[in-house]
């Protein structure tokens, strides 16, 4: 039986340069889809996977971060006090239990695979779930991660969700070659990052949530730079593939690139258009503008 997975790492020491001035003095993370931050939608992804422990890797200027999962007092007084329940609650409902939560730091932008090793010591020698922050996915039950787990319980190992993209986009992303599956679940025999025109294994690309076991570690300690100079999570995930299978599963929904202008803003189309509060009002005023 597979060893129960009860970690998250949340890789969030970028520099969000792309989203400058927004940016500058508040981390992407924190922008908000419809009313809450990216990174919010993420661990909301986790907990209702049953993710037990939140391990944010984080650089500086991200104290906002640990703030958003602490406490605030005088807020919750202030509400209280003004009998505003809903509010309150919604506030109280985020928050992690205590002692759930722990940061540690990237000293260096060294790349996702090096943000990976960063968190070792609070993962210990147990598997666990990575889950890229600027990713959200959107889905008609159970969300991207708890998919994971249930292919994840089947067949142990570790598990990449991947998303068929158009042709022309495979040259942008990590993609995966597979062997033959089931129609959602296939062996992964081999990945690339960002491949060439007319090199591509698959059109089938790396998402940002994984299940990887503790192996993966020491991987990355003797990992050289690759790619743009960085330590790339990509390079050690093959250098496991030779010694532990890993699955890819095709999950049910959507993804949204937050990380790019254009996907931030569907994202937060597609997220508002789902909210019984408001969908009806702001479905009509897209309308108008359209």
């Amino acid at each position: 039986m597979a060893a129960r997975v009860r970690k998250a790492v949340f890789p969030v020491a970028g520099l969000g340069t792309r989203f400058l001035p927004a940016t500058k003095a508040m981390p992407k993370e924190m922008l908000t889809v419809v009313d809450r931050p990216l990174i919010q939608h993420v661990v909301d992804e986790a907990r209702e996977a049953g993710i037990e422990h939140f391990i944010f890797v984080t650089g500086r200027n991200k104290g906002v971060i640990e703030d958003h999962f602490d406490r605030q007092f005088e807020l919750e007084e202030v509400l209280a006090a003004r009998g505003k329940t809903s509010e309150l609650e919604r506030l109280n409902d985020h928050l992690p239990g205590p002692g759930t939560t722990s940061f540690t730091r990237q000293q260096e932008p060294l790349g996702l695979g090096h943000a990976v090793w960063c968190a070792r010591e609070l993962v210990g020698s147990e598997p666990f779930a990575l889950l890229l922050p600027d990713v959200l996915v959107q889905t008609p039950g159970k969300g991207c991660l708890a998919q994971m787990l249930e292919v994840y319980a089947k067949y142990g190992g570790n598990i990449i969700a991947v998303d068929p993209v158009p042709e022309d986009q495979v040259k942008n992303y990590g993609v995966v070659s597979i062997g033959e599956g089931d129609g959602r679940v296939f062996p992964v025999n081999g990945m690339v990052e960002k491949p060439k025109p007319g090199t591509e294994p698959s059109n089938l690309t790396i998402l940002g949530r994984y299940i990887l076991q503790p192996e993966i570690f020491d991987l990355l300690s003797g990992q050289k730079r690759g790619a743009g100079g960085e330590i790339q999570i990509t390079d050690a995930m093959l250098a496991l593939l030779k010694v532990q299978p890993f699955y890819a599963l095709k999950y049910e929904g959507k993804t949204f690139d937050c990380g790019s202008k254009v996907g931030f803003l569907t994202a937060n189309v597609a997220y508002a258009l789902t909210r019984p509060d408001i969908a009806e009002a702001f479905a009509n005023e897209v309308k108008k503008l359209v």
